[in-house]
């Protein structure tokens, strides 16, 4: 019978290779999960209008609403995917159909709409933003602006798809 000799440095070597297998098992599903969604806010779907039209401005503009959109997990940006936007402006209310728009992201998950000032609506100054087209679970925001003032909002949709 040959009897095997292992040296201190063969179980340590083995330990490690082991170790960094197990580890690297642990490590890669929370990496492939990555970037999680972006939950539904709670107001966002006040005054929602489906379907609302492709526009290149709403109104006479002066107020630029800004993002992203991104599928979960990997981050990968989205192009041609539809958002939605409306607000309480200084040319009408949230709930008239000539305040909403819809635009669409361009191939590195950008996209921005000009639209009037938002002025504050049940005392905070907040847009709307929706995704809904269908290919990812909808996503409704209301993020609030830091003063009435500002004449900008940037806002980051990330994706799960449906």
């Amino acid at each position: 019978m040959t009897r095997l000799k292992y040296t201190r440095r063969d179980v340590l070597v083995a330990s490690s290779t082991m170790g960094a297998t197990l580890a690297s098992s642990l490590i890669l599903p929370a990496a492939a999960n990555g970037l999680a969604p972006t939950p539904t806010m709670r107001g966002g779907a006040n005054n929602y209008l489906r379907g609302a039209p492709i526009v290149k401005r709403i109104g006479d503009g002066g107020f630029l609403m800004t993002g992203t959109v991104r599928r979960a997990g990997d981050g990968a940006p989205l192009a041609g995917q539809r958002i939605q936007i409306w607000a309480h402006t200084t040319e009408g209310y949230e709930s008239d159909p000539e305040s909403h728009g819809a635009t669409l992201s361009d191939a590195n998950g950008k996209f921005q709409l000009d639209m009037p000032q938002i002025v504050p609506a049940f005392g905070q100054a907040h847009g709307h933003l929706a995704y809904d087209s269908g290919d990812f679970e909808s996503v409704f925001l209301r993020p609030v602006m830091s003063s009435s003032k500002d004449t900008t909002l940037h806002v980051d949709f990330v994706l799960k798809p449906a």
